[in-house]
């Protein structure tokens, strides 16, 4: 079966393409804004205006054509409104074309499976850092469970309004850790509440400290401070669960500073660390694909135009898989 994933639930439009489990393609581009965050509206024109170079270009990279398409998968939410409807449409417009079925896949599901599937790790203690979301989880039989979540903001969006503050030109997480490196440590709130997180009142007094450090200095205490909270509420998970491996996915699983102080504590609890390449934790189109495959095959799908988009959904809100 060949499956073709469309992501678009932020800054990002993804299209990957893959054949029972093998990824054969995943081409994307990223709406970039100057100074300010991201705007809706702008995000949204970006992808539809990008959706035919992109398609294209993952197409010509399987090797295949619409034709060959057996399934077309798209990230349903959480995410912004304005983006996520940019995808669906697209989704389903291909869909009737080409009279095939259509699936809706949430987003934190797809950077999980697709993190599971390339680290080879089987049942393990998840934790999910990306712009909009950090939590903590398991799945059961039941469905996935959180054990542990931010109580306020994600930490992706933590370093993007921080790198705002500080007026880089392209406020985003990958340009504060090449900043970071080789500050020193300046005090910060620490909030961790059993295995849940709070990252509001560490953002605030970081731009307050900005005012008598200096940016490389306080860069390096934030991260320190926030990935210290996550390190801990997951080894406190570790323990409760006894979890033979701890995952780490979603697009602030890139940082190389999380995925040291993680491997750590992996090392030192004597459990397996995994963690995907930067290509599958960034926001992708191919997690959509292979996600989506594992939905249909275990679940079938439903007419086309009973899909529809969920900005808010909850992975613990989802049946079983």
């Amino acid at each position: 079966m060949i499956t073709l994933g469309i992501e678009s639930t932020a800054h990002t439009l993804g299209i990957g393409i893959c054949r029972d489990g093998k990824i054969l393609s995943n081409a994307h581009d990223i709406y970039k804004p100057r100074i300010e965050g991201i705007i809706p509206r702008k995000a949204a024109d970006h992808h539809a205006e990008v959706f035919p170079k992109i398609l294209n270009q993952a197409l010509k990279e399987a090797k295949i054509s619409l034709e060959d398409v057996d399934l077309f998968a798209f990230a349903q939410g959480p995410g912004i409104g304005a983006c996520l409807s940019s995808g669906i449409v697209a989704a389903k417009a291909l869909a009737q074309k080409h009279n095939k079925p259509l699936i809706g896949v949430n987003h934190p599901y797809a950077h999980i499976k697709i993190a599971e599937h390339l680290t080879k790790l089987k049942n393990p203690l998840i934790l999910y850092v990306s712009g909009g979301n950090t939590q903590i989880l398991i799945e059961n039989k039941e469905g996935f469970r959180v054990l542990g979540e931010t109580l306020d903001i994600g930490l992706g969006n933590l370093f993007d309004s921080f790198a705002r503050a500080t007026k880089l030109e392209y406020a985003h997480g990958s340009t504060l850790e090449k900043i970071a490196k080789g500050g020193k440590y300046v005090a910060l709130p620490y909030t961790v509440k059993g295995m849940n997180l709070s990252f509001s009142g560490l953002q605030t007094a970081a731009i307050r400290a900005l005012k008598t450090h200096s940016a490389k200095d306080v860069t390096y205490s934030l991260m320190e401070t926030a990935f210290s909270e996550c390190c801990e509420a997951t080894e406190r998970a570790l323990f409760l669960t006894r979890k033979k491996s701890i995952l780490a996915c979603g697009g602030v699983a890139q940082n190389k500073r999380l995925q040291k102080m993680l491997k750590a504590l992996a090392r030192e609890d004597k459990v397996k660390f995994g963690v995907a390449q930067d290509e599958y934790n960034r926001d992708n189109g191919a997690m959509i694909a292979y996600a989506g495959q594992l939905l249909y095959k275990k679940h079938g799908t439903k007419p086309i135009k009973k899909w529809s988009m969920e900005p808010f959904q909850r992975i613990d809100s989802l049946p079983a898989h």
